[in-house]
């Protein structure tokens, strides 16, 4: 980690004058230029082909969160990345009916045909689940179920208790395209990983479209696709867990990186001065009792970032950060409840101070 501090607002400032993409829900100022490259005008050099493009900008509202895509590519790339964000929407949600959550759900332990994306998506759940011995685990479902964050409702406990006996990924089972759960109780929910799996699969169009300069935004995860739209490093940052929206309170240059940041103040609410939040413990039922308010990841893969984000959010300040300084894929920024941020070894983040 660099040892030297800006202040927030000299960064704002600089974000102004450079590309660069937030793990927050909106861009700042002067990040991404408009449609058919209001902004910048910057153009892509593809080589021999020298073929010139625009910056083009993409946003939806899919997955219950804000998608913002912008990239130097040919106009109709955009219209095949809005479909497949579609086509992830009507596979992956677990409320929608009829997509392959929903069938799985609604099954009741008879096995379920589902897309290889969804089989794929599943499989590489349960490998994080291995890894991190039950600390992530998408039959969490049977208890997210029940909890209503967007209207702040707050289950009865004995249905948590009822529900959180069929939380188990060992119960679940793929075949090939066929998922069956041996628990006909149990649910999935791909929450905690379907934003990640999803960034790689666009990331991966992208690449085979030849684009080289691209930064995505779902919510908390962003990617940033080679050099930003000025040539010159994309400038990532972290919001404040404990600030309002457009508090940032670190930085990191990247190039071909994810970020993924997990925290209490995605989605939450407040009932006789409990605060309640989205990341619910697997074990419990109920919100994970942390030393965090949140925890940010640095990979090459989003699908990575964003399951181990959650792990770190649940393990707590000292074994996060002992996990992030031990292993290769990841480095990181832990962010207290006392609004300290730690950063690992060799991260290259930078605190911003005040």
């Amino acid at each position: 980690m660099e040892n030297g501090t800006i202040s927030r607002r000299r960064f704002l400032m600089l974000a102004a004058g450079s590309v660069c993409a937030m793990a927050m829900p909106a861009w700042l100022a002067g990040c991404s230029a408009g449609q058919n490259g209001e902004g910048d005008g910057a153009t892509a050099d593809d080589g021999a082909d020298s073929a010139a493009y625009e910056v083009q900008s993409l946003t939806l509202f899919l997955f219950d969160t804000v998608i913002q895509i912008s990239a130097l590519c040919a106009p109709e790339l955009m219209d095949r990345l809005s479909e497949r964000c579609q086509f992830f929407e009507d596979r992956f949600s677990r409320t929608k009916e009829g997509s392959d959550i929903w069938n799985i759900n609604q099954a009741h332990g008879a096995p379920v045909e589902v897309s290889e994306e969804t089989a794929r998506c599943i499989e590489a759940s349960l490998a994080y689940s291995e890894a991190s011995d039950g600390l992530f685990d998408i039959s969490i479902g049977a208890v997210s179920s029940l909890w209503d964050f967007v209207e702040g409702i707050k289950p009865d406990d004995d249905a948590i208790k009822e529900a959180v006996k069929h939380v188990d990924y060992r119960t679940i089972s793929v075949d090939g395209t066929t998922v069956t759960l041996a628990d006909p109780d149990a649910m999935l929910d791909l929450g905690g990983i379907a934003k990640g799996f999803i960034t790689d699969d666009l990331v991966s169009m992208l690449r085979e479209a030849g684009c080289k300069s691209a930064m995505l935004s779902l919510g908390g995860n962003v990617y940033v696709l080679g050099e930003s739209f000025r040539g010159d490093d994309w400038n990532v940052g972290v919001q404040d867990p404990n600030g309002t929206a457009n508090d940032v309170i670190a930085s990191i240059p990247a190039r071909d990186k994810s970020l993924v940041t997990s925290g209490l103040y995605e989605r939450s609410f407040t009932i006789d001065d409990v605060l309640y939040y989205h990341i619910l413990d697997p074990r419990t039922g109920y919100p994970a009792k942390t030393d965090l308010a949140s925890a940010s990841i640095v990979s090459d893969s989003s699908t990575d970032g964003d399951a181990y984000s959650t792990t770190l959010f649940l393990m707590g300040h000292d074994k996060a950060m002992d996990l992030l300084n031990s292993d290769e894929r990841f480095s990181g920024l832990l962010i207290d409840m006392n609004d300290t941020a730690t950063a690992s070894n060799g991260s290259g983040f930078t605190l911003l101070s005040e």
